[in-house]
């Protein structure tokens, strides 16, 4: 199950710009002139604006901090009435069904993945199949305590720290052709 090219489109979807580089050009004056993607009813096909004024409006597409940008209404807001009776893998608070053997309460299976799963699904890296017998893995330790992390590495002539990150690179936004 490779969805390898969905998931490269979903990333592609949600890294785009708010406005696409191609609409945006500078006029002679300096002012910033933006290219809709189709005519107003008054036939309007360019805006034409200052720049701290579409630096101003620019802004304003900015969401917030720890603001949730998917809001629900009616039967799938989050305090629904009828919300658990609809989202699956939720148990019924209302509804407290027994189990027909031994009479406990039924809990739902865990939705979460394992850390192994979701490397796996990421990117595509399958640390649970050995590549050389092609038989499936155990994990029996993970190794988390840094000191020690450090000592293996350099056991290894490995570096210990991760590399720099890189510096960003600028880009002119107003490029004129």
């Amino acid at each position: 199950m490779n969805q390898r090219h969905k998931l490269e489109q979903l990333c592609r979807y949600i890294t785009r710009p708010a406005i696409a580089n191609e609409r945006l050009k500078l006029n002679s004056a300096g002012d910033v002139v933006l290219q809709l993607k189709s005519p107003c009813q008054d036939a309007t096909t360019h805006i034409v604006m200052s720049p701290l004024e579409f630096m101003q409006r620019l802004a304003a597409l900015v969401p917030r901090p720890r603001l949730n940008l998917i809001r629900f209404h009616g039967v799938l807001a989050p305090n629904a009435k009828l919300r658990p009776r609809i989202i699956p893998g939720r148990p019924d608070p209302h509804h407290d069904a027994l189990d027909d053997l031994g009479g406990a309460p039924h809990h739902s299976t865990s939705v979460r993945m394992s850390w192994a799963r979701l490397l796996k699904r990421a990117f595509d890296i399958d640390i649970e199949f050995c590549p050389h017998c092609g038989d499936t893995l155990k994990i029996i330790v993970a190794i988390v305590d840094p000191p020690v992390i450090a000592r293996i590495l350099a056991h290894l002539g490995l570096p210990t720290r991760a590399p720099p990150r890189a510096p960003a690179r600028s880009f002119d936004l107003f490029v004129t052709a």
